[in-house]
C-alpha cells in the first residue's frame, strides 16, 4: 500500500463527503446514529469476540496494565456505546442556529450562526469506543470523520466502522462521512496530520508521547490535553465521610483515566486527624503514597504499611501515574494548595472538598483548570457524565474548546448579515 496516495484518497472522500454532511437534515442525521445504536446492540457477541483477539494480541505484545484496561469492552460498555448514540440524537442539533441577532442603525440585523468545522482527523490509542463516540459526534455537528485507531484495536475498529456504515447507508448519507484508516502503519498518523487542504482540525486521544508527537508534526490545528495531573485538595472545612467517599473514588475507581486523581493535597488544620484514615484507605487497596516530609511523619505516625509509602521527588508533584501511585503532600490551607495546583497540574480537572463557602468560590475562580470540582470526585470529568451525550476529547487549551469537547466544539461560528437592500453610505 502507498500510504501517502491512501490517505490522499481518504481526504478527498472525506471533503467531499463533509458537504453532505453539512446540508443533511437533522432527522437524517438522527436517523444514522439511532441505526448505529441498534446495530451496536444485535452485534454486541460479534463486537466482544473482536475485542478478545485484540485483548489477547495486546498482551502477547507486552502492552501494560493501563493500556489493556482501556483496550478492553464488556456488554456494559457495548451497551454504553449504543446508549451514547441515542443520547446523541436525543441532543439538540447545533447546526444552523442563528444567536445574537441584533439590529445595527443601518437597517441591517448581524449575528452568528453555528456551522460544522469539515473534516476532523482524531488519532487515538486502545479505547474502541472512541471510534463510535467520535463517529456519532462528528455526524451529530455535521462533521466528516477519519479515525485512526490504534494497532491493538485494529479488529474491533473495524467491525465497528462496518456497523457506523450500515447506520449511514440506512439514513442515505455517504459511508465516506466515517472512514476508519484500514492500516497500522504509523506513516498513516504522519500523512493526517499534515493533509490541510482535507482536514480541517486534528483531536488525538492517546498517552503523551503520542499527543506531543501529533502536536509537533502536525500543520492543522489540534485540540488536544498532553495528559491528567489531577488534584483533590481536602480542606481543613471538609467533611470527613465526602473526603474519604471523594478521594477513594477519584484514584481507585479506574487508574488507567485521564480524569484519575493523581494529586492529594490536604490542609495542616485537618491533616493528623483524616490523613491517616485517607492513608490506610487507600494502602489497603494497593496505592502507593508518595509522601511530602510532613505526611510521611504522619503516616509512618499512624502505623500505615511501610511498604506502601515512599518520600516524594519533585517530579512526582507533575506526575500522571495512571497507575497504583498518588503523590501525598501536607499543605498551610487553600493559598498554598491552589499555588500547588497552579505550578504542577496538567490544568485538566482539579476538586476541592470543603464546607466553606468563601474556600470553595476562591478555588472555583483561582485554579486555572479545565475542570474545577466541588465536594465531587474528578471521575465525572467526562463528556458523557457532563451531559454532552460523549466526548471526542478533553481539551486542556483555552481558544476554541476547553474541557470535554461535545458537539459545541466540533462546530465553529460565522457571521451572518440579514438586510432589505441597504447598501453602505
Amino acid at each position: 500500500m502507498n500510504i501517502k496516495d491512501y490517505m490522499q484518497a481518504l481526504g478527498r472522500q472525506a471533503r467531499e463527503a463533509s458537504r453532505a454532511m453539512a446540508r443533511a437534515s437533522t432527522n437524517a442525521r438522527n436517523h444514522a446514529l439511532l441505526a448505529m445504536a441498534a446495530a451496536i446492540r444485535r452485534e454486541t457477541a460479534a463486537l466482544l469476540c473482536a475485542n478478545r483477539e485484540d485483548m489477547e494480541a495486546a498482551r502477547a505484545a507486552g502492552l501494560d496494565e493501563a493500556m489493556l484496561d482501556r483496550l478492553a469492552l464488556s456488554d456494559k460498555s457495548v451497551a454504553a456505546m449504543a446508549e451514547g448514540l441515542e443520547q446523541i440524537a436525543a441532543l439538540a442539533d447545533p447546526i444552523g442556529e442563528i444567536t445574537d441577532l441584533k439590529f445595527r442603525p443601518t437597517g441591517i440585523q448581524v449575528g452568528r450562526m453555528r456551522v460544522p468545522l469539515g473534516v476532523i482527523g482524531i488519532i487515538y490509542e486502545a479505547r474502541p469506543n472512541v471510534t463510535v463516540d467520535a463517529a456519532g459526534l462528528c455526524l451529530k455537528s455535521g462533521n466528516a470523520a477519519i479515525l485512526r485507531g490504534g494497532s491493538e484495536a485494529i479488529r474491533c475498529n473495524r467491525a465497528l466502522a462496518a456497523l457506523v456504515h450500515e447506520g449511514l447507508r440506512a439514513a442515505g448519507l455517504p459511508a465516506a462521512a466515517v472512514q476508519v484508516v484500514d492500516t497500522t502503519d504509523r506513516a498513516a498518523v504522519g500523512e493526517l496530520v499534515t493533509m490541510r487542504e482535507f482536514v480541517d482540525v486534528i483531536v488525538p486521544r492517546g498517552g503523551k508521547g503520542l499527543i506531543e508527537r501529533i502536536s509537533n508534526e502536525a500543520r492543522i490545528p489540534v485540540i488536544k490535553h498532553l495528559d491528567g495531573n489531577c488534584h483533590v485538595y481536602v480542606d481543613d472545612g471538609a467533611d470527613e465521610a465526602k473526603a474519604l467517599a471523594i478521594v477513594d473514588n477519584a484514584k481507585t475507581q479506574r487508574l488507567g483515566t485521564c480524569n484519575t486523581a493523581e494529586s492529594l493535597l490536604v490542609a495542616r488544620g485537618i491533616a493528623a486527624t483524616l490523613l491517616p484514615k485517607l492513608g490506610a484507605m487507600l494502602a489497603a487497596k494497593g496505592v502507593e503514597l508518595r509522601c511530602c516530609g510532613e505526611s510521611l511523619a504522619l503516616l509512618r505516625q499512624a502505623g500505615i504499611n511501610a511498604a506502601m509509602l515512599k518520600e516524594a521527588t519533585e517530579q512526582d508533584w507533575y506526575e500522571e501515574y495512571l497507575a497504583a501511585i498518588i503523590a501525598v503532600k501536607v499543605v498551610a490551607g487553600v493559598d498554598a494548595a491552589i499555588a500547588h495546583i497552579n505550578k504542577y497540574s496538567s490544568q485538566h480537572t482539579d476538586a476541592i472538598v470543603s464546607e466553606d463557602y468563601t474556600r470553595v468560590m476562591r478555588f472555583l475562580r483561582e485554579v486555572d483548570s479545565a475542570s474545577v470540582m466541588v465536594n465531587a470526585s474528578t471521575r465525572f470529568a467526562d463528556g458523557f457524565e457532563y451531559g454532552l451525550g460523549a466526548e471526542i476529547g478533553i481539551s486542556t487549551d483555552k481558544i476554541h474548546a476547553r474541557g470535554p469537547v461535545g458537539l459545541e466544539g466540533l462546530t465553529s461560528q460565522k457571521w451572518v448579515v440579514l438586510g432589505n437592500g441597504e447598501v453602505r453610505q
